[in-house]
């Protein structure tokens, strides 16, 4: 019997060895397949979809609808024309529109200052360690918590000029009352104080929330090089709770300048619209004498204002 290399040889010039077979197997290894496709699940997207259109009912729906009536110079039962920037370049000439516009950068710088600088000061006791602290953190929360109808009319029977609380109080000690929604600058006053009261109490929240993480070590660090209260605050607690101390002036700023039922509910504008906010003016322009085109305008002039100083206030907190 020939020997089986002796056979190979005459038929294959090749003679057939264990690493030649191994060789053939890979050069006729079948290609890996493709990756097969994920499967993406649809279920989430189909159960958001119900507030993805209520959003864009509610929201959406009223932004756009607005935006084309500040072109135009309909009334709210007959849309009118198109009239281009014709109803913008009439409100930056309206004396009103520059005192409503005045009047509202008034009331957000010091509305933030003062509820800041409240927040801020109770913020810091209240991480102290003292008895009873829970229970002041609940009472201090109080007006934030409250309806807004129920707290603007509750500070407007305690000011009005006659028969108010604190008039009544003072005619006790035999002094004279104080006009705080007749006189045009104790209105101003007013408006500003019982916004600072409304709103002081979540900048404390966030403040204290803030402070809380700010590790002690480095008080204890700062105590040991010899700094004071006052050099401890400013090299380690403003640093510790400065990102949220912008955020909350962006915020801040928005809802004041957004503000329409303190003054609206306290003077409506008044007296000869001292407080005339711009949010007051744009219902007037819009409900009361019926432009909806001007209305429209104002209102988005004031959102412009509020993108501008917000993306600032963003780009130097990141900056910092």
């Amino acid at each position: 019997m020939p020997r089986l290399s002796s056979v190979c040889a005459k038929g294959n010039p090749m003679s057939i060895t264990p690493m030649n077979a191994k060789a053939q197997q890979q050069t006729t290894a079948t290609p890996p397949s493709a990756p097969a496709r994920r499967h993406v699940d649809t279920l989430p997207y189909l159960l958001l979809l119900p507030s993805i259109v209520m959003i864009c009912i509610i929201e959406l729906y009223p932004f756009i609808t607005g935006l084309l009536y500040s072109f135009q110079n309909g009334s709210l039962l007959a849309p009118g024309s198109f009239v281009g920037l014709e109803n913008y370049l009439a409100t930056f000439s309206d004396p009103e529109f520059l005192y409503s516009l005045g009047f509202s950068a008034l009331f957000a710088v010091f509305s933030v200052i003062g509820s800041y600088l409240l927040g801020l000061g109770l913020a810091l006791l209240l991480v102290q360690n003292f008895p009873l602290r829970g229970l002041f953190r609940v009472l201090l929360i109080i007006p934030w918590i409250l309806s807004s109808i129920v707290t603007i009319v509750s500070w407007r029977w305690l000011i009005q000029d006659q028969h108010g609380s604190i008039n009544v109080l003072l005619s006790w000690f035999h002094l004279g009352p104080i006009f705080f929604l007749s006189d045009t600058r104790w209105a101003v006053v007013s408006v500003i104080v019982i916004k600072i009261w409304r709103s002081f109490p979540f900048m404390m929240i966030s403040l204290i929330a803030a402070l809380q993480t700010i590790d002690g070590n480095l008080y204890e660090a700062a105590r040991i090089d010899g700094a004071g209260r006052w050099a401890s605050f400013r090299s380690v607690t403003f640093p510790g709770i400065y990102n949220i101390s912008i955020i909350l002036w962006i915020l801040m700023t928005i809802w004041s300048v957004n503000d329409f039922e303190t003054p609206w509910l306290l003077t409506q504008g008044g007296p000869s619209n001292a407080t005339e906010s711009l949010m007051i003016l744009a219902y007037k322009d819009t409900f009361a004498r019926n432009t909806v085109g001007s209305g429209s305008a104002v209102a988005f002039i004031s959102l412009i204002i509020l993108m501008v100083l917000a993306i600032v206030m963003m780009r130097f907190r990141n900056r910092e």
